[in-house]
């Protein structure tokens, strides 16, 4: 597996989301494939996995700390902290919190889950517009300076907040969405990133299964699959997308790979500093995940995908309004 660097942090050039494991994407697998699915991963030479308190609430935490127990010191665990979550029942309260106790009671309870003393990358799940980022990074700062935090991360926000946070404490990385559908982090975060040394770190990057070419017009999702209220999954919105696939594929096809690793591919083409998660939990689909790490696109393969891109609108938003107005962007 090759690796790559996030700031300063070390990690395998694919990493592997673990959300759909226990939520959003219908119901939970079944914990104990799961955890030979993620030790299977490591076995490959995955060494980046990301969690979340959310996610669950709190049973992905229980899973991937169970899962990944036995090679802790080999693995690098990212999980996150912002909404606010009753820390006791799991309950949601709606909107985010990330008030200073408040983070350093997230970390304490993520810890235990994780049956770990440290946490490798703590991001900010989401931007709180009632805490100031600079008060959120001096708790980050406080928490690394105690041993509890190794690295600081950010998810969806925007670069001036970027900016803020990372003038108190060292930003090693940031999340966003990034896919052939999702582009917008090329006008100002990428360059923003570039020039602060901080890595990039796509979520979604396989347009929540879009783009592994098996998804088409008559897909059912289960009831509790989240996709059911994304709009650009609605049945018009998802047609009129089909035709970026099957250009992806074409192109695919050409190179004997799958639309999922050229798309793939395609994102750690943009800068070495991008290390994506996809998540899975099929071992065949990690397997075919792991291949784009080693499927190079050569100058006329990016042209061909940009010239696509050029004559291509994406129809319909990545999540729902009321979702959207939570990020930082």
């Amino acid at each position: 597996m090759k690796t790559r660097k996030l700031g300063n942090l070390e990690v395998s050039a694919l990493g592997l989301g673990c959300m759909g494991m226990s939520s959003a994407y219908g119901r939970p697998a079944d914990k104990g494939e799961m955890i030979k699915l993620l030790r299977f991963a490591h076995d490959q030479g995955v060494t980046l996995f990301d969690t979340a308190e959310a996610y669950g609430p709190f049973a992905n935490e229980d899973l991937v700390g169970e899962a990944l127990a036995p090679i802790r010191d080999e693995v690098v665990i990212a999980t996150k902290f912002g909404f606010d979550i009753d820390l006791e029942t799991g309950a949601r309260r709606g909107g985010t919190n990330s008030r200073p106790e408040h983070i350093r009671a997230v970390a304490e309870a993520s810890l235990k889950r994780l049956k770990t003393d440290r946490i490798d990358l703590f991001y900010q799940h989401r931007v709180d517009p009632a805490v100031p980022i600079e008060d959120v990074a001096g708790t980050i700062k406080q928490l690394v300076a105690e041993g509890k935090v190794k690295h600081f991360g950010m998810s969806e926000a925007g670069v001036a907040t970027i900016r803020k946070a990372h003038a108190v404490q060292p930003v090693t990385a940031v999340q966003s969405e990034y896919s052939l559908f999702t582009r917008d982090p090329e006008t100002e975060l990428l360059p923003a990133l570039e020039e602060l040394g901080i890595g990039f770190v796509p979520f979604t990057p396989l347009g929540a299964g879009l783009l592994t070419g098996k998804i088409d017009a008559s897909t059912k999702f289960d009831a509790a699959d989240f996709r059911n209220l994304v709009p650009r999954f609605n049945a018009e919105a998802r047609k009129a997308n089909l035709a970026l696939v099957a250009a992806v594929t074409l192109i695919a096809d050409g190179k004997r790979s799958t639309p999922a690793q050229v798309a793939l591919a395609w994102l750690l083409a943009q800068k070495p500093w991008i290390v994506p998660i996809p998540g899975t939990t099929k071992q065949h689909r990690l397997e075919e995940n792991l291949g784009s790490v080693d499927l190079e696109l050569n100058a006329t393969d990016m042209a061909e995908i940009s010239a696509v891109l050029a004559n291509f609108n994406v129809v319909g938003e990545r999540l729902p309004e009321a979702v959207l107005k939570m990020t930082g962007l």
